[in-house]
């Protein structure tokens, strides 16, 4: 059995490909820009004109005003990106991993010790 197979979803899991990256072109590119202090200001400024900047879809911007992680992912959000935006709302890659699990950041963290030390 492989665990490289894409007909074979992974629970939580989005699959980047081709037509994700197409999809998501624009809020990936936006979620880059909260590298720079600038972008952030102008984002927590106003949300609105800086979707309208990257020419989001409104199912994007639905999940942004939401702060929907998942609802990024399933709109072309790659992960790596998503993560920038995930840090203007004082998440981590922990926290996420926690949200796209369905667990609490302690079940998930605790997850992570158990497969860490070898349990399962």
């Amino acid at each position: 059995m492989t665990t490289n197979d894409p007909t074979q979803p992974i629970p939580g899991v989005y699959l980047f490909d081709g037509k994700m990256a197409k999809k998501g072109y624009g809020l990936n590119k936006m979620c880059f820009s909260f590298n720079e202090q600038s972008a952030r200001d102008a984002f927590n400024k106003d949300p609105d004109a800086y979707c309208a900047k990257y020419g989001l879809t409104d199912k994007q911007i639905k999940a942004i005003h939401e702060r929907d992680i998942i609802g990024l992912l399933q709109q072309g959000g790659s992960i790596y990106y998503v993560a920038k935006f995930a840090g203007l709302l004082k998440l981590n890659m922990q926290d996420i991993g926690a949200i796209q699990s369905g667990q609490s950041l302690e079940e998930f963290k605790a997850m992570l010790v158990r497969r860490g030390s070898g349990e399962v």
